[in-house]
């Protein structure tokens, strides 16, 4: 994915990942309520969405269909990997390091990535 795609964007992706193909208007139905976004708000981040070849549409009746062209899997990969690269050098140790320091590991967090490490050395 070339385009970096906004927090908004990313909200109407979310809703696309969950159930497509969608109309616009079902989109709108199911981003979340708090946002307060119009319709119209909707049909301009899916726009956008289209302009950066991250969704598709097509014709139904006189109605689009969206649908992603990038996977969730992908794009949170490709994200985890600017940030670790832009915050910690490349290095996911230092970002671990810094949010343990913070204290911002729950204990279950800790246990969940103790039961990570002992899969990956198996």
């Amino acid at each position: 994915m070339a385009e970096r795609i906004s927090d908004a964007e990313h909200a109407v992706m979310e809703v696309l990942w969950d159930e497509a193909p969608l109309t616009a208007q079902d989109v709108a139905e199911r981003v979340d309520p708090d946002r307060g976004w119009s319709a119209n708000t909707v049909k301009t981040l899916l726009g956008r969405l289209l302009a950066k070849s991250v969704i598709a549409h097509e014709a139904d009746g006189r109605r689009y269909l969206y649908r992603p062209l990038v996977e969730r899997g992908d794009y949170v990969e490709g994200e985890s990997r600017r940030l670790i690269d832009r915050l910690f050098g490349g290095k996911l140790t230092p970002l671990v390091a810094h949010l343990a320091e913070r204290d911002a590991l729950t204990a279950q967090d800790i246990a969940d990535i103790e039961a990570l490490l002992k899969d990956l050395r198996a």
